[in-house]
């Protein structure tokens, strides 16, 4: 029995390794280093099945424009046909996704999805002060201005997906109006217009269609077969897929609140230790996540700004002021920390709000703690120690060592008292008690 389920087992495995294997990977978040890895894994994947053709299930609001070059590269230098299918219905492949659309050797799109708006954006655009003398005469000229390096980055961008388009034969024209004027269309059109090569429902219908399909590699013309090919799904591994989640700005602004109420929690009760270590590894894969994502300086610098106001309310009797000013600072500075034109993606807005919320209220009950506080009876001082009960530690002749609310007083008596008997004050003379046995 063992020896037939080995058999059976290398009868499989033969199979796969000289079957006709497709590759197929879904790429469906933003284009960033990560992104880059799971694409470079899987052609060594498709070199170890010796797959004849890589399917790319797409669906992206854009990314880094570093990470769609590196990408387009290994597309373009690739020996084995790379199919990519803007997937499923109401997918997109903006921005950095319509040129990863163009590189491809065959482009499909599922009814239901857009392609486009493919402009570069300046995360710092600079813009010239007007005097008021010529506010007017600038007003109508800054519509059809633009800065000398927002024009070579354009100019680049046209220049890269023009060439592209040259090599895979398609259009042209629609692909520099998507750079330059930022225009998107529908699957529909995209097939009329030259932009993709069919459309289909799903996998199954795609590869019916693109079976039997010639194609140019290397000026060798390579006929695609797909009636008999084996789909296999390469999973991202865990590494990278971590450090896809990491690079979605609304994952690394989690871990921004995370670490910042880790360290928040761990000041107003020093030695819970929970919080801080909490605190502290959400703050590291944080600062990873900056380090890999294009941000805002003003808006971490308000975010910070925010931390330190905050944490010094804690300190600092400041009525809440500190406070809400401080979750201000942080909301303002979660909205300007990320580019949504930039990355394709920005954090959720409803997790700003709720963060806000959820700090709004927690000073709010603080604030209120503090003008509680501020408006109760002193408690402590010898008016208050006047009637407290205490045990004697220490006994020597008429003078006597008590422990009174965990503080230890020297103390006298006009009665004889033993160690360990129970006591109360009945008055006091400097630092010195006065007390009487109780039993």
């Amino acid at each position: 029995m063992r020896l037939i389920l080995y058999l059976l087992l290398l009868f499989h495995s033969y199979n796969l390794l000289n079957a006709q294997n497709i590759t197929h990977i879904q790429i469906q978040n933003s284009i960033s280093p990560a992104t880059v890895t799971y694409l470079k894994d899987a052609f060594l994947h498709s070199k170890k099945y010796k797959s004849t053709i890589m399917l790319i299930e797409l669906d992206t609001p854009g990314g880094l424009a570093t990470s769609m070059r590196e990408m387009i590269q290994d597309i373009l230098n690739s020996t084995i046909p790379i199919i990519i299918y803007v997937s499923p219905k109401g997918s997109r492949a903006a921005s950095a996704g319509t040129f990863l659309a163009y590189a491809s050797h065959i482009s499909a799109m599922a009814p239901g999805t857009n392609i486009g708006a493919a402009t570069p954006v300046n995360l710092m655009p600079s813009t010239k002060p007007s005097t008021p003398k010529s506010a007017t005469e600038d007003s109508k000229k800054q519509k059809n201005m633009k800065t000398s390096l927002e024009k070579k980055v354009i100019n680049d961008a046209v220049a890269y997906i023009k060439s592209i388009a040259q090599l895979r034969n398609r259009n042209i024209t629609w692909a520099i109006e998507a750079v330059r004027e930022g225009k998107s269309i529908s699957a529909l059109d995209a097939l009329e217009k030259n932009v993709v090569d069919l459309m289909a429902n799903d996998v199954e219908d795609l590869l019916k269609k693109i079976d039997k399909t010639v194609i140019k590699i290397n000026d060798k013309d390579i006929t695609i077969n797909t009636k008999d090919a084996s789909v296999i799904y390469f999973e991202a591994s865990w590494k990278t897929k971590f450090l896809m989640a990491i690079s979605n700005p609304s994952i690394a602004y989690i871990f921004l609140i995370m670490a910042m109420y880790g360290v928040l929690f761990e000041m107003m009760n020093p030695g819970s230790i929970f919080p801080g270590v909490i605190g502290a590894i959400s703050a590291l894969v944080a600062i990873y996540s900056l380090n890999i994502l294009p941000f805002n300086y003003v808006g971490l610098f308000l975010i910070f700004l925010g931390i330190s106001f905050m944490i010094a309310e804690i300190f600092i009797a400041g009525i809440g002021v500190l406070g809400i000013g401080g979750v201000i600072a942080f909301a303002i500075g979660s909205i300007l920390l990320f580019d949504p034109d930039t990355l394709g993606a920005t954090v959720s807005m409803p997790l700003v709000a709720s963060f806000s919320l959820v700090s709004f209220f927690f000073f709010v009950f603080l604030l209120g703690f503090l003008i509680k506080s501020r408006k109760s009876k002193v408690v402590c001082g010898f008016e208050n120690i006047i009637g407290t009960k205490g045990t004697i530690i220490q006994a020597l002749n008429n003078e006597y060592k008590v422990s009174i609310q965990g503080e230890l007083w020297s103390a006298i008596s006009y009665e004889k008292l033993e160690l360990s008997d129970n006591v109360v004050v009945i008055d006091t003379t400097g630092l010195i008690l006065s007390i009487r046995g109780v039993k």
